[in-house]
């Protein structure tokens, strides 16, 4: 019998409700999955096996001290639950730090990672999501750290997309090996060396969504506030773009002829079908999913994190990181 995906709960901005109605749509579509929660405040579960939890960790506390203070939550239970090899893979919408606490703590780090990362997926129009890492985790980091980054990356872009050869470019202000923080100039010159994957050289933030590489590296700082970036104009284009397709009976007949058309590149960037950031570098699967998630985004979390802890994943990492 395959082990469930454990899914938290009481992660999210829609919890429990989604949450909840996400986990049965997984089930139904074959994919096994415990909740991790308190039982009592877990509605309409249908036949999904509960795992109790008493304690919540909220998106606005201090995580360092919810993650010690807090033993018997959701997230914890649920790490603990991928630890004990009672699942899969555990998978929460709640507060993403603390999600790489209860992580660390109870799965531990793959032997030779110095920092664990956030993988996430941007959407292009040229081929498979270009992997961006790290999204949130580290503020601050060495050229070690982002050569490790460049490493899970790409064992993650061919466990999740079938690279064979994954290409790997650094985040920079130009594309000039000679341009950059001192930060950015020693990584460069470190990935050059590296092997297991292709370093292509420096890309700008412009070029992240015109597939220009498999994998794509910085500092959580700078990524984190890239992609957010990213997010907000996605956003603001969309909105634009239907606020002038209804703005009048010209406009509405021409967005009816056009939006069969919008609707599936609408689709490509909606992070609801995108399954969710993956924390690379613990001794488990551990999807983080936005913390809005609806009950598809939870349904596509949960497919992604079944797809990779049965792929492997997390040995082709413990195999591709070179202690330093």
């Amino acid at each position: 019998m395959t082990l469930p995906v454990a899914v938290d709960a009481m992660g999210g901005d829609r919890a429990p409700g989604e949450i909840v109605a996400g986990a049965r749509a997984a089930a139904e579509l074959g994919i096994d999955v415990v909740l991790v929660g308190p039982p009592e405040q877990l509605e309409d579960t249908g036949d999904l096996e509960i795992i109790p939890a008493s304690e919540v960790i909220s998106m606005d506390e201090d995580v360092g001290q919810a993650v010690r203070r807090k033993k018997d939550s959701s997230l914890m239970r649920a790490a603990e639950a991928v630890r004990d090899g009672k699942a899969l893979a555990m998978v929460s919408a709640g507060n993403t730090g603390a999600a790489m606490g209860s992580a660390l703590l109870r799965m531990g780090r793959l032997k030779g990672v110095i920092r664990p990362a956030i993988a996430t997926p941007i959407p292009n129009l040229v081929s498979h999501p270009t992997v961006l890492l790290d999204a949130g985790a580290n503020a601050e980091c060495t050229a070690a750290m982002l050569v490790q980054f460049a490493q899970m990356g790409s064992a993650y872009s061919s466990a999740r997309y079938g690279t064979t050869e994954p290409t790997v470019a650094l985040l920079s202000i130009g594309e000039e090996s000679s341009k950059g923080s001192p930060l950015v100039k020693e990584t460069h010159e470190a990935l050059k060396t590296t092997t297991g994957f292709r370093f292509t050289g420096n890309v700008e933030g412009r070029d992240l969504l015109h597939g220009v590489a498999d994998v794509v590296v910085t500092d959580g700082f700078t990524g984190n506030v890239t992609l957010k970036t990213l997010e907000g104009s996605l956003r603001f284009f969309m909105d634009a773009l239907i606020g002038v397709i209804g703005a009048d009976d010209e406009t509405k007949k021409a967005g009816d002829v056009l939006l069969p058309h919008l609707a599936p590149l609408a689709e490509t960037f909606d992070p609801e079908g995108v399954g969710g950031a993956m924390l690379l570098g613990v001794d488990g699967v551990c999807v983080i999913s936005h913390g809005s998630s609806s009950a598809r985004a939870i349904v596509s979390a949960v497919r992604v994190a079944h797809d990779l802890a049965t792929g492997g994943l997390v040995d082709r990492l413990a195999q591709v990181v070179r202690p330093t």
